[in-house]
């Protein structure tokens, strides 16, 4: 009889694992894949040579993570690599907003009318990101906020839609810059609790960075793994799970999938029939001859860049995948630039690059072609530099991840409760109706990112549960 048995060996599953292997309980994990890892894996998609992330690259939540922070992942390996700038957000005239690692350096870019507004409104928040960051990514009603007077300062603002937020800037470079980050979340701008996304994105430029792995995000995945075996956990892969009934007896079952995965596995019946998937990311992979050519300068200095010249387009691009039902015109990119600062993940000279767009959940046209279009507005001459590509729509997104339902790489729609209820309201959102079935992915709170928090914060579930039977 093991103590806990997880099926998938994701960050939050790979977590949750952790977290309970440390407090001395027999742990096991089962993997459908060859390798652990979820969204945070690194395979050479194009040629050899070039190491590119299947999903995640950038991860300010990552070294900003709480669970993460608690661990001795350095020791396994795990080096977090920070560019020049974290981002930036180019505008057709060839200038660029700019998330920079200080808040006044980020105010200045967005020009004299709008420094000052942007000061005010990360000010309250400088300085306070270990206490913000354990309030703001643990259940809100599980125990009393560390510092409960930043928190609510960060929900008066933060509660508000992100298109609400940005009226405090006079021109769209901040808008822009806001609204892009708040789209990391796949939801209009008119959505609730999109301005806390946006800032929270914005605090950890300042306070953390928007690190890269060092090989990629699968040396996240592996530092995990490898602390975990250091706990007497045992990891297996290559094993698809598809009922309850072939896993080893356990006094707790944990998983790190979809929760209509873990319903069909634990056979739970419908009881997340409710759970609703959101919008799809199109991703291209590139492999190429040189840098991207950017006409801004400050794009060839930063580890993201996105790509959506004002906030109207960013909101119409978003409209148009998560409401409309259709593929936007001119979808509004995220990309990333790893071998900027990891440049042994491609052959010397060489570069690793990726971007994506929004689609509808299981949209099966290609996006490719507007999205390089995108590109060249900003990066004349991008083509002529494309070695290879690796073209992922939503069914090849799934296929890589079962978690991504539909193309869904934030695992469920950031609308309606399930900005904050998720995966359904409940007081404890990791539990289900069977006493030892629970959910540990990116689908329960506090939602997606290589952060591991969901699994943090469903093994103290566990881990209270457990403790309850013994007593």
């Amino acid at each position: 009889m093991r103590d806990v048995v997880v099926v998938g060996a994701g960050p939050n599953g790979l977590t949750a694992a952790v977290e309970l292997a440390r407090r001395g309980m027999s742990v096991e994990i089962f993997e459908a894949k060859e390798t652990v890892g979820g969204g945070a894996r690194t395979e050479e998609l194009t040629l050899p040579g070039f190491r590119h992330d299947t999903c995640s690259a950038v991860h300010p939540m990552g070294v900003g993570s709480p669970a993460f922070r608690a661990m001795p992942l350095d020791r396994y390996g795990l080096e977090w690599l920070h560019p020049e700038l974290p981002l930036a957000h180019p505008f057709p005239d060839g200038s660029a907003a700019v998330l920079a690692r200080s808040i006044g350096e980020t105010a200045a870019y967005l020009g004299p009318r709008d420094a000052a507004a942007y000061r005010r409104l990360m000010k309250p928040f400088a300085g306070k990101w270990d206490t913000l960051s354990a309030d703001f990514l643990k259940v809100p009603w599980d125990g009393l906020p560390r510092d409960p007077v930043t928190l609510a300062r960060l929900g008066l603002p933060g509660l508000a839609p992100v298109s609400w937020l940005t009226r405090v800037f006079a021109e769209d470079k901040g808008r822009a810059l806001l609204a892009g980050l708040a789209a990391h979340v796949v939801a209009p701008g008119s959505t609730p609790v999109t301005g806390a996304i946006a800032l929270v994105f914005a605090l950890a430029a300042h306070e953390v960075g928007w690190p890269l792995a060092r090989g990629g995000s699968q040396g996240i995945a592996d530092a995990l793994t490898a602390y975990l075996r250091d706990l007497g956990g045992v990891v297996h892969t290559g094993v698809e799970v598809k009922r309850l009934d072939e896993l080893p007896p356990a006094r707790a079952y944990v998983f790190d999938t979809s929760p209509t995965a873990m319903a069909r596995i634990a056979g739970l019946g419908r009881a997340f029939g409710h759970f609703r998937y959101g919008a799809a990311a199109f991703k291209v992979d590139y492999a190429l001859e040189g840098p991207v050519p950017w006409t801004a300068a400050e794009a060839r200095r930063a580890g993201s860049v996105h790509i959506g010249p004002g906030s109207g387009e960013i909101a119409a691009a978003l409209r148009a995948a998560s409401v409309e039902g259709r593929a936007p015109e001119a979808p509004f990119l995220v990309t990333s630039q790893p071998t900027l600062v990891d440049p042994g993940r491609a052959p010397e000279g060489k570069h690793v690059f990726w971007a994506y767009g929004h689609v509808p959940n299981g949209w099966d046209g290609d996006l490719t072609e507007a999205i390089e279009r995108q590109v060249e507005r900003f990066a004349p001459g991008f083509r002529d530099r494309v070695l290879a590509r690796a073209v992922a729509g939503p069914a090849e997104l799934a296929r890589r991840n079962a978690n991504y339902v539909g193309g869904d790489f934030t695992c469920g729609a950031f609308s309606g409760w399930q900005t904050v209820f998720r995966p359904r309201p409940a007081w404890n959102p990791y539990g289900t109706a069977h006493p030892a079935v629970f959910l540990c992915s990116s689908a329960a709170w506090p939602g997606p990112g290589v952060h591991g928090m969901s699994g943090h914060n469903a093994a103290k579930a566990v881990w209270r549960r457990l403790r309850a039977a013994t007593r």
